[in-house]
């Protein structure tokens, strides 16, 4: 049976010369399978969406207008975040230059929301504390207003720890394009993929070092490493590698190759992420755009595409330097720059921006809020994979001011108090617009969890007194600021019979008292009496009608604030009190578009009459009253010719410290407390008041000025007993009033003389509590 056993198979040179071609082919058909297999993976990254772009959140863009009040400050400190550079003649975009009534600059072109602004040189004259005039530099044509580019505040990166910020290929200076040619691959413009000399080198390299350790890759395949390979050296990695190099070379344009490159080249770390791209490697090392960079600074870049860690100019400055002049010697062998070009750049030094400025920022508080609205966007999953542009309200000067006055602020409490473990929570917003300027959320400001400004619901105390007196003046017949009010003992009881009786803060009754009068000095007796005199429902209403979303409960509690609001809650209350009675809704969201700027949804605010607009500024006249002459009086001391309203707010044994506030354009609220509820024993005076003045100080605050409403008039009324009077009685006091709801007004004969109170004894006044 041996005879029929099968002689083993054995490939002989002569079966493989007799069997070639038909080898041949099936190779050559597998290759072709396999190219077309990796023509239509490397079409579908191409063509789609290579990345996963960063969401990037922009701050509100600065706008100056002819008449405007801001102080140049201001100004200066904006342009230096947006990495202005101060210059003696602007020449190029971003330059400025700056003396005591000019300010001169050459403004970046950009996309917003409102479309494009081109690059334009510009001249803007102060006078007064007021933007004079704007002009076109070149042209002299005049501007009514003009506005700057808005702060990239951050970047919100994928899970996949890639930021970057795509340049379009026409967007890069060729400078840029030249060094990277010249050192990277000088052949680029002339090969489909390979250089087989390069290759060759690196093989005889690694057979003599018996190891991968070179590479000859062009640009095309440092691209496809990048992309799709691993870092791996071998050499089935890099047949793959050059196949792929050459089927994309086939389909794509150089340019579009160049392009992917330029975006997607390691350049750095910063943090858990990696810096992708020369856009974004500009910003992270110089803070500048891509466009504006120096040619010593592209050649810096350019240097470290060898080796980003090694070259790291933050952290091996002497190395990095020597690698850019390496780079700024091969440019000037080629001509690219000139010799005395080269001797110029190589001495001058990397001048870099720091990199706690980059990805710093972040504002959790004021994110978390944006976050929170951008989840309520119907937008498609997948275009937020391409990248977002994030239109916010923020003021960056208004965010790092509150935050400086919270932890400064909270720390000088403690330390004059005697206390610890104090938190604190501040917003600003603008009054006329309803938009959130600042949001700190917690003592430690880079803190990413609870979200005091709007998760922290705690009592408002005295705040809770606007709305009752609002709602008492929106009865212009019944109520005015010269209405007595009663200011005598008072006992409630509730359904289960339970007793209440409210005190003032300093135990004493008046018996009766002017409405101004109670709401300046804050007074809780006369409070408490109008409140169940309007009834609880209405004073319920009138929190709900200024913007209060909580449930509120109609106990006789209430009108002392027994009712658990956040600060967002608080502030949205008050703009509209602030605002005429017009209520706004509070946002933080402008716009969002797409990567490439196309708008996909847009803010539309409307404003709604809530609340008479005469009530309102009575209400307003009195809050001003608090910081003249009631319990903020530390504001008119720190700024005597600055008019600004508010009202403090104080809770049961002392465990909430609250202050709201406002000028002619911002609203503040402030809380200071402990997460525990645990006594401070801070006032609304005391605490949180000190965090508002701190806030200001910084912030240049503009006097109210109010629009008189023509339906109002200042009118005579009775000292004691509120009523109208004819001008010029004695014993009389001067108010606004809503002339239409006055009765006719009584002749100084017709007054009723009241009994006097008693004179105070000299151990009294001394020594006796104050009203």
């Amino acid at each position: 049976m041996g005879k029929y056993l099968a002689r083993p198979f054995v490939m002989t040179w002569q079966w493989f010369k007799r069997h070639f071609w038909q080898l041949f082919f099936v190779f050559l058909v597998i290759m072709v399978a396999y190219g077309f297999y990796l023509d239509a993976k490397i079409q579908a990254t191409f063509d789609g969406n290579k990345w996963q772009v960063p969401t990037q959140i922009y701050a509100r863009a600065l706008t100056l207008e002819k008449g405007q009040e801001i102080a140049r400050g201001e100004i200066i400190e904006e342009l230096k975040l947006l990495g202005y550079r101060k210059v003696r003649t602007p020449k190029q975009s971003g330059d400025y230059s700056l003396s005591q009534t000019k300010l001169s600059l050459i403004r970046r072109e950009y996309e917003s929301p409102n479309g494009f602004e081109t690059q334009e040189a510009l001249t803007v004259s102060f006078a007064n504390g007021r933007v004079s005039r704007i002009v076109n530099t070149n042209t002299a044509e005049e501007r009514n207003k003009m506005q700057l580019e808005p702060w990239l505040v951050t970047r919100l990166v994928s899970g996949a720890k890639e930021d970057r910020m795509l340049v379009a290929i026409d967007e890069v200076p060729q400078s840029l394009i030249d060094a990277l040619i010249l050192v990277e691959d000088r052949d680029f413009y002339n090969h489909y993929g390979i250089a087989p000399l390069g290759i060759l080198r690196a093989l005889m390299a690694n057979i003599a070092a018996g190891r991968a350790v070179q590479g000859g890759s062009t640009l095309t395949q440092q691209l496809i490493k990048n992309l799709f390979l691993s870092n791996r050296k071998s050499i089935p990695r890099k047949a793959q590698e050059a196949l792929m190099a050459l089927v994309i070379e086939l389909r794509y344009d150089k340019d579009e190759i160049l392009q992917a490159y330029l975006n997607e080249v390691f350049l750095g770390q910063s943090g858990a992420n990696a810096v992708h791209g020369f856009g974004l490697a500009s910003h992270f090392y110089f803070d500048r755009p891509l466009n504006e960079l120096a040619v010593p600074e592209i050649a810096t870049l350019v240097g470290m595409i060898k080796g980003p860690s090694y070259y790291n100019p933050r952290r091996h400055p002497e190395r990095a330097e020597t690698r850019r002049n390496i780079v700024l010697r091969l440019m000037m062998e080629h001509h690219v720059i000139d010799p005395q070009q080269y001797e110029s750049y190589a001495a001058s030094p990397i001048t870099l921006v720091s990199s706690s400025r980059f990805g710093k920022g972040k504002h959790p508080a004021f994110m978390d809020k944006v976050k929170r609205e951008l989840s309520e966007l119907s937008i498609d999953a997948s275009l937020t994979q391409s990248g977002l542009k994030v239109y916010t309200t923020l003021d960056p000067h208004a965010q790092r001011q509150a935050e400086r006055a919270i932890t400064q602020g909270l720390t000088h409490l403690e330390r004059q108090r005697k206390l610890d473990e104090l938190q604190g929570a501040m917003m600003v917003t603008d009054i006329n617009s309803g938009e959130i300027r600042a949001m700190v959320g917690a003592r430690d400001t880079q803190f990413q969890g609870f979200n005091r400004v709007i998760d922290a619901k705690r009592p408002i105390g005295s705040l809770v007194k606007p709305a009752i007196y609002l709602a008492a003046l929106e009865q212009a017949e019944s109520y005015q600021l010269s209405t007595p009010l009663k200011d005598e003992p008072i006992t409630l009881q509730s359904d289960r019979g339970n007793t209440w009786s409210p005190k003032n803060a300093d135990k004493k009754f008046r018996g009766q008292v002017r409405l101004l009068d109670a709401l300046v000095k804050s007074l809780n007796v006369p409070t408490v009496n109008l409140g169940m005199e309007l009834g609880l429902g209405y004073v319920a209403d009138m929190l709900h009608v200024l913007g209060v979303t909580e449930p509120v409960n109609e106990y006789p509690s209430l009108t002392l604030g027994a009712v658990n609001l956040s600060p967002l809650q608080v502030n949205q209350m008050y703009q509209t009190i602030a605002n005429n009675g017009e209520y706004k809704p509070l946002h933080a969201l402008l716009a969002v578009s797409t990567v490439n700027d196309n708008i996909l949804w847009k803010r539309e605010v409307e404003g709604q009459q809530r609340v008479d607009e005469n009530a309102a500024y009575l209400l307003n006249f009195g809050l001003h009253k608090v910081t003249k002459e009631g319990t903020a009086t530390l504001i008119d001391k720190t700024f005597p010719n600055t008019n600004m309203a508010g009202k403090t707010g104080t809770t049961d044994d002392y465990r909430d410290s609250w202050f709201t506030g406002f000028d002619k354009y911002n609203l503040v609220t402030t809380w200071v407390g402990k997460d525990d509820n645990q006594s401070t024993g801070l006032s609304g005076a005391s605490g949180a008041l000190g965090l508002f003045v701190s806030y200001q100080k910084g912030r240049y605050p503009k006097s109210l000025a109010r629009r008189f409403p023509s339906s109002l008039a200042m009118t005579s009324f009775d000292a004691d007993t509120g009523v109208h009077l004819q001008p010029g009685c004695p014993n009389s006091v001067i108010l606004p009033a809503i002339s239409d709801a006055l009765p006719e007004a009584q002749s100084c004969e017709g007054q009723l003389v009241l009994p006097q109170p008693k004179k105070k004894s000299l151990w009294d006044r001394l020594f006796g509590r104050r009203g």
